[in-house]
């Protein structure tokens, strides 16, 4: 080993200067051997300057190298085929290249130091794909060493792993999902340059053998995930200066951590009462300043629509405090949120059951961003709601049904009938361009749109536009109206004209049964409508009296009667539409016919023309029913049929429960 060559200061070694083995006798200070082999150099702290000789891998046997915190520089020698080697420490050096192959072969390294070497500046560097290899790997430190890139993701699995600190580089992108579940105990990651690491920190939440966690100073978004809480061993949590937002998880409030650092977030929502020995908390968006206190109703609500849409930093960055009235996009009506007006503001995600909390919102306007997923029913309860405005987003089906009051926009949703229907719905409300804001009142000029002039003329363009699909509606409207009911009315027309023409009664006709006919309260009521032009309603009762009054339903009379209702269709299915087989008699007023219901039922019918009909021939009429409703016996009961329009004949039916009543209407008239 020559030392004159590379060091500018060999003496502080006080190595012989004849040289020498430096396995001895003597052995050479700050060296370790076995079997006259170099195992182990420890010069660590002794302000050695200089460079380390590129021959330093010829040391086969080397196990252990220790040279850290001196002043060597120039270029770190290969350590390729160092196959016994199981420590590396040359941390706080001025090394300031690092040669491609330097972790080839080293398949026994344990730990590796590499902190605060400006290796490769204007380049930077990675970790070769090599050190994978090196499975026994427990201690990975290379802080401040100029580390550019993504986090390798083999770090991730490499199953010996408990310790990776790699603070203060030019690391970027997000921490790889093959840490997921990985067995680090200590990770550090914080403090990266140039814009630093990003993304969501979810997977760090899986590594239940963290102790000590460090993110800060980087640009990790999204929320702290609530299974952050399962780190039971976590001590020691520092996710200050990061972009994270959203509420505090009550599973991190219970954590009994002894430092936790929350500074300089965008996390909102009150302050839960921690339970760290040591926590702080300052500059972020939260709703109170004092621990335990609650937000307003109306701030959790749009809290919880704000992370449905993934958080956008716009509005993260002015929804702070506990008066919303105030946050970008939001109006107020007497101190409750009314309007919800965010177009083109690029939202991201679905829309939140949450705003259904908003219990006075008149207005809802998401047009022209990036919104999708089905929009929840429980919108439906705004009951002060009169515009909801999602077009020009991927909203998708079913829609809920909203009240007739509401006007409903969603056109130019891809996902709502292939974007061919204008899905506007509401009662009596004039067209209006979807992307037109709304017309209240602003008190500042943070909520206009960006670009005014280009919105002035898009709205222009959509009015236009609106304007001639509205006229062409209310042009074509009327005609296919009027085609469809001529296409319904006209075959409808002729099957109904037919069926009446091959009916000679109406099938409207009533059959009324008397009640007990001891009951002196109990009349017959008969109503004949002769459908003439006089106007003239006669109304007939039991004792015979009469009277004439003027009627728009035409000729009438009406005897008061029982409560069975049977359409004269059925008297014409049982008399096989009073068929000559089924005659039992004639009469005065007409021909009687025999029948059986469905229930086995018998019964006779009297059939009268409507041209046998006078006033003289009612009062008969009347008296023969007022001789039949006298008449008691345990074995029938008596029905008339009453035609209720087109009164071309009375129809009188007699009905027995047991026998044929032909020889009773023999008896009488008939």
């Amino acid at each position: 080993m020559r030392k004159k060559d590379e060091l500018d200061n060999p003496e502080l070694l006080k190595w012989p200067e004849k040289g020498g083995d430096p396995c001895g006798p003597p052995s050479w200070n700050h060296i370790y051997s076995e079997n006259s082999r170099v195992t182990q150099i420890q010069a660590q702290g002794m302000g050695l300057k200089g460079t380390l000789p590129q021959n330093l891998n010829k040391l086969s046997m080397l196990k252990n190298i220790g040279l850290q915190r001196n002043q060597l520089s120039g270029k770190l020698p290969s350590f390729s085929g160092l196959s016994n080697l199981r420590y590396a420490y040359l941390d706080y050096n001025n090394f300031d290249s690092i040669p491609s192959d330097f972790l080839d072969g080293l398949d026994n390294l344990e730990v590796l130091a590499l902190d605060a070497n400006n290796f490769n500046a204007s380049t930077g560097w990675s970790f070769p794909k090599a050190l994978e290899n090196s499975a026994q790997l427990t201690n990975l430190s290379c802080m401040n060493c100029n580390l550019i890139g993504p986090l390798p993701d083999f770090l991730g699995s490499m199953p010996s792993l408990t310790n990776l600190m790699l603070s203060g580089n030019r690391l970027s992108g997000e921490i790889q999902g093959t840490f997921n579940g990985s067995a680090l105990q200590t990770l550090w990651l914080n403090n990266q340059l140039h814009g630093g690491m990003t993304g969501p920190i979810d997977v760090v939440a899986t590594m239940e053998s963290l102790t000590v966690l460090w993110l800060h100073g980087n640009h990790f978004t999204g929320t702290i995930p609530e299974r952050i809480g399962k780190l039971t061993l976590l001590k020691d949590l520092n996710l200050n200066s990061n972009k994270l937002v959203g509420l505090i998880p009550i599973s991190l409030a219970n954590m009994r951590l002894q430092n936790l650092d929350l500074n300089n977030n965008h996390l909102m929502g009150p302050i839960p009462m921690f339970k760290a020995s040591k926590v702080t908390f300052a500059s972020n968006k939260f709703c109170q300043a004092t621990q335990g206190l609650l937000c307003s109703p109306e701030v959790m609500a749009l809290i919880e629509f704000l992370g449905v849409v993934n958080y956008p930093s716009k509005l993260v960055s002015s929804w702070s405090g506990n008066e919303p009235c105030n946050w970008l996009g939001i109006r107020c009506n007497s101190g409750k949120v009314s309007v919800i007006n965010l177009p083109h503001y690029n939202l991201s995600g679905c829309l939140s059951p949450s705003v259904a909390k908003l219990d006075s919102l008149s207005q809802i306007r998401l047009q022209s961003n990036n919104l999708s997923g089905p929009i929840p029913n429980n919108w439906t309860s705004l009951k002060s709601l009169e515009t909801l405005d999602l077009s020009g987003n991927n909203i998708s089906g079913p829609l809920p049904k909203f009240s007739r009051t509401v006007k409903l926009v969603v056109t130019g949703n891809p996902l709502l009938n292939g974007d061919k229907t204008d899905h506007t719905k509401g009662a009596n409300i004039p067209p209006e361009s979807s992307d037109s804001p709304p017309n209240i009142p602003t008190t500042s000029s943070q909520d206009s749109d960006p670009g005014s002039p280009a919105t002035n003329s898009s709205l222009k363009s959509t009015k236009t536009k609106g304007f001639k699909r509205n006229t062409f509606v209310l042009i074509m409207a009327p005609v296919a109206s009027f085609a469809l009911v001529a296409f319904l009315v006209i075959p409808l027309s002729i099957y109904f004209y037919k069926k009446r023409k091959d009916s000679n009664l109406s099938s409207t006709s009533l059959v009324i049964p008397p009640r007990d006919p001891s009951d002196p309260d109990n009349m017959v009521k008969v109503v004949v409508a002769a459908n003439n032009t006089n106007g003239n309603t006669s109304t007939l009762t039991g004792s015979g009296s009469a009277s004439r009054n003027s009627s728009s339903i035409g000729e009438s009379h009406v005897i008061e009667a029982g409560n069975l209702v049977i359409s004269v269709q059925v008297l014409r299915n049982v008399t096989k539409n009073f068929a000559a087989q089924k005659e039992l008699g004639r009469g005065g007023f007409g021909v009687v016919y025999k029948g059986e219901l469905d229930d086995g039922t018998q019964i006779a019918v009297k059939r009268m023309e409507a041209g046998v009909i006078t006033n003289k021939a009612l009062d008969e009429f009347q008296a023969e029913i007022a001789v039949l409703s006298k008449v008691r016996h345990p074995i029938w009961y008596l029905f008339w049929v009453i035609p209720l329009k087109a009164m071309r004949e009375f129809l009188f039916m007699n009905i027995c429960l047991k026998v044929l009543l032909a020889s009773i209407f023999s008896i009488g008239r008939a």
